[in-house]
């Protein structure tokens, strides 16, 4: 990881794509941990230190995770999340051009929890939640094409499934229909950018997360 922001009350950092945001049955250490041992060390703290889960990324995704350091901030922060006010936009790198360059994609997913895996229709189904994202094509090669998305709604592997429903897997994506996987079990999507009102301070937070080092991203010339 890599800390892009910081202050009294939030932290964000850039994940690569290994790290897991919180403790999960693979008992490896969590993003949260590892943001709490370096504000340990850095401000030489006794003790516990605060951290505050705010969202998460699947593990195999990179890019910007937004911490909170105080309970103040951790209840304004989940409050922002659930209303919609942190704006987020991500990078995919997919099969397929899609048929529209730029567009809004609207479907009802279904969770199925044993298969840890989310399942895309076009009507309601029972159990269901609407999900809505707007794409737009970035570049294209030969063989991908790089789409921004900006996130409506925050639902489970949301982007992966209906990207992947609209013929446009993302690349390294197995589990979503990708035939091959990436060497390092990361997938191509990357959570570029985050801008919100400061849950203290008011003021506009606005950052973006360099894309990973190595990465297919930076074979369309983008840092």
């Amino acid at each position: 990881m890599t800390v892009v922001y910081e202050d009294n009350h939030i932290i964000i950092v850039n994940k690569t794509a290994s790290e897991i945001v919180q403790g999960d049955k693979t008992g490896d250490t969590p993003l949260s941990e590892t943001v709490k041992q370096y504000l340990k060390e850095k401000y030489n703290k006794p003790g516990n230190v605060f951290i505050g889960v705010t969202h998460r990324l699947d593990r195999p995704v990179s890019g910007l995770v937004v911490f909170a350091r105080t309970s103040k901030a951790l209840a304004r922060l989940n409050d922002m999340f659930r209303k919609g006010e942190v704006k987020k936009t991500y990078w995919a790198l997919v099969k397929n051009t899609p048929k529209e360059p730029e567009g809004e994609l609207t479907h009802y997913l279904v969770r199925n929890e044993k298969q840890n895996k989310s399942y895309a229709y076009d009507t309601e189904k029972p159990g269901s939640k609407m999900a809505v994202l707007h794409y737009k094509t970035i570049a294209h090669s030969d063989n991908y094409c790089l789409l921004e998305v900006d996130l409506k709604t925050g639902r489970h592997h949301q982007i992966r499934c209906q990207l992947a429903k609209m013929g446009c897997p993302i690349k390294g994506d197995l589990k979503y229909g990708y035939p091959r996987s990436n060497s390092d079990g990361s997938i191509c999507l990357h959570a570029r950018r985050v801008h919100f009102i400061h849950p203290v301070s008011k003021e506009p937070i606005d950052v973006e997360a360099p894309v990973p080092a190595g990465s297919f991203f930076e074979k369309f010339g983008f840092k």
